[in-house]
């Protein structure tokens, strides 16, 4: 009983020892009733680096005037504009089913004086075209050179693309198997030193999977590398060292 009470204060010592490279470690012994359970709380972590496999990205463009100039005319610019557009992003490798061409919108704006009567009108067509692709890594070419039809006097927003990791399904059971023999290892390394032994699992928490931009403590869609991260919280019981 000695051995055991002195294996306890032992463990108890260990408690304020920090971080090992792949978890923390707290100890723990619980009273139920008459009998003394003991176990030890352990963090697993797991991480990955990933590529996004998904790239959204919306194109606007725009025509105005003043005036009451004749609508279809314009309308008709509009729309050689946007096939402008999607001819130069064929061109450049995306497939007609990875864009959306949207509609034409048109919208208008009065100005009047002091005594509200109208003096001038500005007319406003706008289009959006959106593309979703897997082939996310030929994005950046194709924004280039959708910004210079600026200089064929196509007004043109070019949107920022969003890239997104859609198969963490696919990596999940991998990196929990790996954090869960993480949070072991940091158990093992803390109960050695207190004579005793990590058994078998108590209880589990899974934890939130992570994605974050390579190099980023926020946002998960600016950049095409990203860094996949969970953490598990295990606990083990324990038993005295023979």
């Amino acid at each position: 009983m000695g051995q055991y009470k002195s294996s306890l204060i032992l463990l108890g010592a260990f408690l304020a020892i920090g971080l090992t490279m792949s978890g923390y470690f707290i100890g723990q012994t619980m009273y139920n009733g008459k009998v003394a359970l003991n176990t030890a709380e352990a963090k697993g972590l797991a991480e990955r680096t990933v590529e996004a496999d998904e790239a959204d990205w919306r194109i606007n463009f725009s025509i105005s005037w003043k005036g009451d100039k004749e609508l279809a005319s314009y309308y008709s610019k509009a729309e050689e504009n946007q096939k402008t557009i999607i001819d130069l992003l064929k061109e450049n490798g995306l497939k007609e089913s990875e864009i959306d061409s949207g509609l034409i919108d048109y919208s208008k704006r009065e100005f009047r004086n002091k005594e509200q009567i109208l003096v001038d009108t500005k007319h406003y067509l706008n289009g959006s075209i959106k593309v979703t692709t897997k082939n996310v890594k030929i994005i950046k070419g194709i924004r280039a050179k959708v910004n210079k039809l600026i200089t064929q006097g196509i007004a043109i927003d070019n949107g920022t693309p969003s890239y997104h990791f859609t198969k963490l399904n696919d990596i999940k059971p991998e990196m929990l198997s790996e954090a869960t023999k993480n949070a072991r290892v940091a158990a093992n390394e803390f109960a050695k030193n207190a004579n005793v032994e990590v058994g078998g699992i108590r209880s589990a928490v899974q934890g939130t999977f992570i994605v974050r931009d390579q190099g980023e403590s926020y946002g998960d869609s600016r950049k095409i590398m990203k860094n996949v991260r969970i953490v598990t919280t295990i606990r083990f019981y324990l038993t005295e060292s023979i």
